[in-house]
């Protein structure tokens, strides 16, 4: 709750993206392209924020979005990442700036701070939205229950500002409006006070040598039962190179061994959202089908006319994988003059 005397609080949807290595994550793309339609809807007023040490040829891409004014938020205690860090920065940002709603991306590193931002201000945060609803007034989130068998609409109560974070393809990055003229950039040195920072970060989980992010994969081939044997894969494997994408999979073939675990998509593996997914020999159960559907183009190949699968995709293709995807490779590589 702000003090009376405290700073007013203002319509504005502040949103705070990801960077990594001086790169925006594709996610924050994702998220802020939700926030225009949430600013184009309400009338509030957009601004968006960069925190880290550095960052600011990300606050000048950030300009260039349809955005009031970007914040660069700056201390070389926030490089590198740390959630202490980071809510010691925003917390102190937010309290001063009062936004009505704090929109951030639903990334590894957003589940590991906001919640502790949240709870610091004494608000709630609602998590991994797939989308919104502006009913009568009333700003509402939508998520996903029971492993998306069901989604719910849920709002907000109390006082702002309020937390929310948009689960990975939930928008589309490329739908972003860019801006008129840049937006003004402003320069916030935050003070991370000293002992604030509890823990001393090793390398990104990314770094490890098994380890891929498919979340930033603009092309995935994912193999499922229909595979029939491990060796079988590199028929996968064969494609996704022919696309130039990244191979994936179900959770039986991860559970079997067949790839490693980070090479899992579904509601226990990772959530992704790319440009073309390819869907060989998946039936389709609602486990692996929330962690993909975000998808802009599905096709599926299953040689069961009724796979759930066929449900979400764009394009069905009802046969054995055996005897589509080797032609499939040879006309790919015949496209790309290979």
């Amino acid at each position: 709750m702000a003090k009376k005397n405290g700073p007013k609080m203002a319509d504005t949807i502040l949103v705070v993206v990801e960077q990594r290595e001086g790169k925006l994550n594709r996610v924050s793309g994702e998220t802020l392209a939700g926030a225009q339609a949430i600013a184009n809807q309400t009338g509030w007023t957009l601004e968006a924020a960069v925190v880290g040490s550095g960052v600011g040829d990300i606050a000048s891409e950030l300009a260039a979005k349809r955005v009031a004014k970007v914040y660069d938020l700056e201390s070389v205690k926030l490089e590198p990442y740390t959630p202490d860090g980071f809510v010691a920065a925003l917390r102190q940002f937010i309290e001063q700036k009062q936004p009505r709603l704090v929109l951030m991306p639903h990334t590894y590193q957003v589940r590991d701070f906001a919640p502790k931002l949240a709870t610091a201000l004494n608000r709630a945060l609602i998590s991994d939205a797939i989308g919104y609803k502006y009913e009568g007034g009333k700003l509402l989130f939508t998520r996903q229950m029971f492993q998306g068998k069901f989604a719910a609409d849920v709002s907000f109560v109390g006082e702002p500002p309020y937390f929310a974070t948009f689960q990975n393809g939930a928008f589309r990055g490329d739908q972003v409006e860019a801006g008129s003229s840049a937006a003004p950039v402003e320069t916030v040195t935050v003070d991370v006070p000293d002992g604030a920072v509890r823990n001393k970060p090793e390398a990104p989980f990314k770094e490890a040598k098994q380890a891929v992010d498919l979340t930033q994969a603009e092309i995935i081939v994912a193999v499922g039962r229909g595979i029939k044997e491990q060796k079988n894969i590199d028929l996968a494997k064969q494609l996704a190179d022919a696309l130039g994408g990244e191979i994936a999979a179900s959770r039986p073939i991860c559970d079997s061994g067949w790839l490693p675990m980070d090479r899992q998509v579904g509601s226990s593996g990772q959530t992704v959202a790319p440009k073309l997914y390819l869907a060989l020999g998946i039936s389709g159960a609602i486990q692996h089908v929330v962690g993909m559907k975000g998808a802009r183009t599905i096709i599926a190949v299953n040689k069961d006319g009724e796979a759930p699968i066929f449900e979400i995709a764009d394009v069905a293709v009802v046969g054995n994988l055996f005897d589509i995807v080797p032609p499939l490779i040879e006309e790919v590589k015949k496209a790309k003059g290979a």
